[in-house]
């Protein structure tokens, strides 16, 4: 449960650990030449409920994978799910339009309440943005975008599981 005072989530160690390395993951991993403020990778801090903190991170080459706040992980499923891929490599292919409307930061704290935080990946710096609970205004256009994005992430991310289980209690039976 946040902290009623200050709306801050409980963290592990590993979850800290594991979201602090997405965030800061070097471009030179990537078999391509970045352009300085070329988006390689996107960052996504999501509230789930009041006491559940899932960070989404994805890669431009279609890695996508979720950390929750209790240390709990689901990764690997883009090795299996092409869909998957196709999602991950469409909002970071896209993120880019999000650069205007974000800040260059050193710092990396986590999300208060029900804010999301967005992290750009680039060869020149990380940069963030917020989107707050509730209606996206029509003119933050790129905000939106982005959203519809990622939520295509997650729901592929979903999907992947779902078909992980069910694989998983077919063998065991």
């Amino acid at each position: 449960m946040p902290n009623k005072n200050t709306g801050r989530y409980n963290v592990t160690q590993k979850y800290l650990m594991t979201r602090g390395q997405a965030i800061n993951f070097p471009a030179q991993f990537f078999n391509a030449n970045f352009k300085k403020n070329e988006v390689f990778g996107v960052v996504v801090d999501i509230p789930m409920s009041s006491d559940v903190l899932t960070t989404m991170v994805c890669f431009i080459n279609g890695a996508a994978n979720l950390y929750f706040n209790n240390g709990g992980e689901y990764t690997g499923a883009s090795q299996r799910y092409r869909n998957l891929v196709q999602a991950t490599h469409a909002l970071v292919a896209n993120a880019g339009q999000l650069l205007p409307k974000c800040q260059k930061t050193t710092k990396f704290d986590l999300p208060v309440d029900r804010t999301s935080n967005i992290f750009l990946l680039t060869k020149g710096g990380i940069y963030k943005t917020e989107i707050k609970a509730g209606i996206l205004p029509a003119e933050e256009v790129e905000k939106r975008n982005i959203y519809v994005l990622y939520q295509r992430v997650l729901a592929e991310l979903r999907s992947a599981q779902l078909k992980d289980d069910a694989a998983a209690r077919k063998a065991n039976k």
